[in-house]
């Protein structure tokens, strides 16, 4: 296992994230706990010593397993992150209740990392409203020393990312991105991963795999990765680019099998980051195939002169096409939800005024009608 400095520490640069540990007939919210035991276990025992759990991940469930079979190790023998649940706004006020909660779920002393969990559009007034004290209760508990680092997750858009930045920068210590190939400009994981790099902060990579999606490749894909590394697995090179980004410090992996963990466990014995041609090969090729499936918006915004319901069209067709060519997923219903009501797509009265005037000719209509039926809102 390779290991990265940060600040006095050693972390393994694979950690175990568990919001996909193995389940029971596939019901994410009973967790197969033998066969979580037995990962943790081979974890350990294999070099891993950070493991990320929060309080939503299994139905609430991850915290207990990971309390459970991690206190059967010395507390000095691994690190544990766990996260404020601020992605549901009805836990704004409850910080104290759900941090004490955390605690005993984890049936530890302390958290190594704790983290604001998932800062984007749709809570970000409410993480840096004075009247929540959120910021201010966890930068006590870290005086009281039951935080040891304190950071955040983000999935919002870098102009969300940098209005955290700029409220509570300077507290944060390192920074968990969504950060992968696919999303190098898709999900403008660049600017984003460059923003925080600019600020001096530590990235910890979310999604590496994009949820199973980077498992496999196309057979154009798999054969332009074998001719430059014909010993590298698929999944491999999804690692190997991440280990070409500065500033990356802790990659983790939501594996919810042993064999899984076993293969990443081996790939990341050893640091062999991508060459720039190798990068940008690879990222050319997986711009284009994510091209292929999307509606061209350039972002104009002719449209939105012409919509007389102001609805954000661009910033929708965006979300439509995230959801369209990941196959579902929370990133969208997420974003969605966090929009006023009467921005979301469902409000669309099908006049066609903004078709008229796109210059790539999107059935706009179409899109939101079939959009709203796609996330039931």
């Amino acid at each position: 296992m390779i290991y990265r400095d940060f600040q006095n520490m050693k972390l393994s640069g694979l950690g175990l994230g568990m919001m996909r540990l193995p389940v029971v007939e596939g019901n994410d919210s009973v967790v197969d706990e033998a066969a979580a035991e037995e990962m943790i276990d081979y974890a350990l025992h294999n070099g891993i010593n950070y493991f990320d759990t929060a309080w939503g991940y299994h139905d609430g469930n991850s915290e207990l397993v990971a309390g459970k079979y991690l206190t059967k190790y010395p507390r000095d023998s691994y690190y544990l992150a766990s996260k404020f649940p601020g992605y549901d706004l009805s836990n704004m006020d409850k910080v104290e209740e759900i941090f004490e909660k955390q605690l005993k779920k984890c049936r530890t002393p302390y958290f190594d990392f704790y983290l604001f969990h998932n800062v984007f559009e749709g809570n970000i007034d409410a993480y840096l409203d004075p009247k929540y004290g959120i910021l201010e209760y966890l930068l006590k508990q870290k005086e009281n020393g039951r935080i040891r680092h304190l950071g955040f997750s983000a999935h919002g858009s870098v102009e969300v990312i940098r209005r955290f930045l700029d409220a509570c920068g300077e507290h944060m210590e390192f920074c968990q991105l969504q950060l992968n190939y696919m999303d190098w400009h898709f999900q403008n994981a660049q600017e984003k991963a460059a923003l925080i790099q600019k600020a001096g902060i530590p990235i910890w990579v979310m999604e590496p795999l994009r949820g199973g999606r980077l498992v496999k490749a196309s057979e154009e894909m798999t054969g332009v990765m074998k001719s430059l590394r014909p010993k590298e697995s698929v999944p491999g090179w999804a690692f190997r680019f991440l280990q070409s980004i500065p500033g990356v410090t802790m990659i983790l992996s939501g594996m919810s099998s042993l064999e899984q963990l076993k293969e990443n466990i081996a790939t990341c014995g050893t640091d062999e980051p991508l060459g720039k041609e190798e990068f940008d090969t690879l990222v050319r090729h997986m711009d284009r195939e994510t091209e292929m499936g999307i509606l061209p918006c350039t972002a104009c915004h002719y449209c939105t002169n012409h919509c007389p319901k102001g609805l954000p069209i661009p910033e929708l067709i965006a979300l439509y096409n995230e959801h369209k060519i990941t196959g579902g997923g929370f990133i969208a219903p997420m974003a969605v939800a966090g929009m006023d009501s009467e921005k979301r797509p469902a409000n669309c009265i099908g006049c066609r005024g903004c078709e008229k005037v796109c210059p790539q000719q999107i059935k706009i209509s179409e899109m939101m009608k079939e959009f709203s039926g796609m996330l039931g809102m």
